[in-house]
């Protein structure tokens, strides 16, 4: 389970409409714990839920992430954590709704219909056949996500029939991937390597849907023709995209990681 799965149940639970006009704040100890990539990926997805933007409140872990950037500003890392406290929410702030959620025993994810907010666990999924497995975006597409597929994936074949795409985010992504071998577990899996691109994400590139192709994929919309007229398009983490592709169907990942 990942970041991925937590934003899906999020989503569910408030709905495409919940958080119009607002802003989403994420906290608690999952998010503490959260590297930079999955709060990334909370925050890119608060619009999914209708919010203006997500946001995550800075600590160390923020000031790590951002350290190359700014550290000719500050004295040391602690620093600027304390500075970075002037962003946090006053201890008194009013919200229009608290939502606590307990996600220690969620499941893997995947969306079923044309809305972000249609959720169900993978199992209840399982078996449903799929033409392409789409890894990236700037939801999923991260070094931290591409090590998540490759975990699934290395010396495993994806199905027959299936179109197997991954798109580092970025430039730097794909180096980083290059230089760790996972780009290799990945083109001996049978998946194709793209240049970073929104691609098919948006029916743009790279793995655009035919008419009745069905698609599990690693971004953050599945509106009716998003990756092409008459395609089909569930939501899911890296995890749970690349035991997919493994299998042919959607899959719980869990299958490959026990």
């Amino acid at each position: 389970v990942s970041a991925k799965d937590v934003i899906l149940f999020i989503i569910k639970t408030l709905t495409v409409n919940g958080a119009t006009d607002q802003v989403i704040e994420f906290t608690g100890t999952v998010v503490q714990n959260m590297d930079m990539s999955s709060r990334m990926t909370l925050c890119n997805m608060a619009i999914e839920a209708g919010g203006t933007c997500g946001i995550c409140p800075p600590d160390t872990i923020t000031a790590e992430y951002l350290w190359p950037f700014i550290q000719d500003q500050y004295a040391s890392i602690d620093d600027a954590v304390a500075d970075f406290s002037r962003y946090h929410s006053d201890p008194d702030a009013e919200y229009s709704r608290v939502i606590e959620l307990d996600v220690s025993d969620l499941k893997p994810q995947s969306t079923f219909g044309f809305k972000p907010d249609q959720v169900k666990d993978a199992e209840e999924m399982s078996g449903t056949q799929i033409d392409q497995v789409y890894i990236g975006s700037c939801t999923n597409g991260r070094i931290e996500d591409l090590r998540a597929a490759a975990e699934i994936v290395s010396g495993k074949k994806i199905a027959d029939g299936v179109r197997g795409i991954v798109v580092p985010a970025t430039p730097l992504v794909y180096k980083m991937a290059l230089e760790e071998g996972l780009l290799s577990i990945f083109m001996e899996s049978g998946f194709c390597i793209m240049n970073p691109t929104c691609g098919a994400c948006l029916g743009m590139s790279s793995g655009v849907l035919a008419e009745g192709e069905v698609c599990a994929s690693t971004t953050n919309r599945n509106f009716n023709g998003r990756m092409g007229k008459g395609g089909m398009v569930h939501l899911m983490s890296p995890y749970t995209a690349a035991a997919t592709a493994i299998s042919g169907t959607i899959t719980d990942p869990r299958t490959f990681l026990s």
